[in-house]
């Protein structure tokens, strides 16, 4: 089943587990499609329904029915839209995905509970990025990086995917073969570099609303440091030791254990 928002927000769903919340799940890149996070859903054991949602101009959700001639535009606040087209919304973000939910204020009042996976609440994770790629350098992320730039098409932009692997993952071999799958939109990527990615800051966090930190311990990405402290504290932490940027790719169980003990909250 697939369905359309408003503005063109896709929700297509990936599994039905009986009577229970419907969990939203949302990529991270920018321009990387929901289907990154397959593996991750088909791990669950979650009750409910599990949607991929991509919004407008993201992924393969290209001139997707309502979405405006600039879907940039409705950007990242049309992720309401995907929490009021259920009935008993959980939404999931991965990484920037996980950002955009931060900077909708809007959401609070319409979740049952929200699930921030290998994300942060604020900008300041990329100066530990940029550090930790000058002290980790990948050559072949540079060559790839430097044909992006002559020529932006979304094929350079899955070869940069594909050569960053070494560092989103601890299962590289695994790693490569999802994002060289994955459908790119290099378009997003640009959108969120000006308007998004280097001024983020969360604009809300949940004064009731249960909440799930799902970590990789060994995530070079996003810095989850972030998350230690007293504001976040009455999350529910959960750090998957040996996880990467994708932790459920190396550790699913632990993934999985993790969101069958926070559905309970969110039923």
């Amino acid at each position: 089943m697939t369905r359309y928002t408003a503005s063109g927000v896709r929700l297509r769903r990936r599994a039905s587990r009986g009577a229970g919340p419907d969990w939203l799940f949302l990529p991270g890149g920018p321009g990387i499609g929901s289907e990154s996070l397959h593996e991750l859903v088909d791990a669950l054991d979650v009750p409910g329904t599990c949607w991929m949602v991509d919004l407008p101009g993201d992924g393969s959700n290209v001139d997707a029915p309502g979405a405006p001639a600039d879907p940039y535009s409705v950007w990242p606040g049309a992720v309401v839209e995907a929490a009021q087209a259920v009935d008993a919304p959980v939404f999931v973000g991965h990484s920037t995905g996980g950002m955009y939910l931060l900077a909708t204020p809007e959401l609070e009042p319409l979740l049952r509970g929200l699930v921030l996976v290998d994300t942060a609440p604020d900008a300041s994770w990329m100066a530990t990025f940029a550090a930790m790629t000058q002290a980790h350098p990948l050559p072949p992320v540079d060559e790839a990086t430097a044909r992006y730039e002559a020529e932006p098409s979304d094929a350079n932009l899955r070869a940069l995917a594909v050569a960053s692997a070494p560092w989103n993952f601890e299962d590289v071999e695994a790693g490569a073969e999802l994002l060289a799958r994955m459908p790119y939109n290099g378009a997003a990527v640009a959108w969120s570099d000006e308007h998004f990615d280097h001024t983020y800051a969360a604009r809300w966090w949940p004064a009731a609303l249960p909440v799930l930190i799902v970590s990789g311990s060994e995530d070079r990405i996003v810095d989850q440091s972030l998350w230690d402290v007293a504001r976040f504290a009455a999350a529910d932490r959960a750090v998957i030791d040996g996880g990467g940027h994708f932790p459920w790719l190396e550790r699913p169980d632990a993934v999985r254990e993790a969101f069958r003990r926070f559905s309970a909250a969110c039923s």
